[in-house]
């Protein structure tokens, strides 16, 4: 696997390359994005983008877990996670990119 990530100014980047919108332009509508993407997620709203995947917040019960060292048992509070299930599509492009 590589260690690149990629980041908020790689995606403004490539939509300064891609649409022509100007650096700044491009930079605001990339957090524009992303901050509609978190304030749905914030309020419970799935977010889906076709042929990519969706992205929710699930709600995990309290339980009792076990610490692996000592055996001994921790009680886990309850807490919102995120999940993405990627579409069939993603899953195929990323299996795809394996063989390569």
């Amino acid at each position: 696997m590589s260690d690149k990530t990629l980041t908020r100014l790689d995606l403004s980047e490539a939509v300064f390359r891609e649409v022509g919108l100007s650096r700044n332009d491009s930079s605001q509508l990339v957090e524009s994005v992303l901050t509609h993407m978190s304030d749905a997620l914030v309020k419970g709203e799935q977010v889906k983008i076709s042929s990519f995947g969706t992205f929710s917040v699930r709600d995990k019960a309290a339980r009792v877990g076990r610490n692996p060292k000592t055996g001994e048992e921790v009680p886990i509070s309850p807490r919102r996670v995120l999940t993405f299930r990627p579409s069939h599509l993603m899953k195929d492009r990323v299996a795809g990119g394996n063989r390569s």
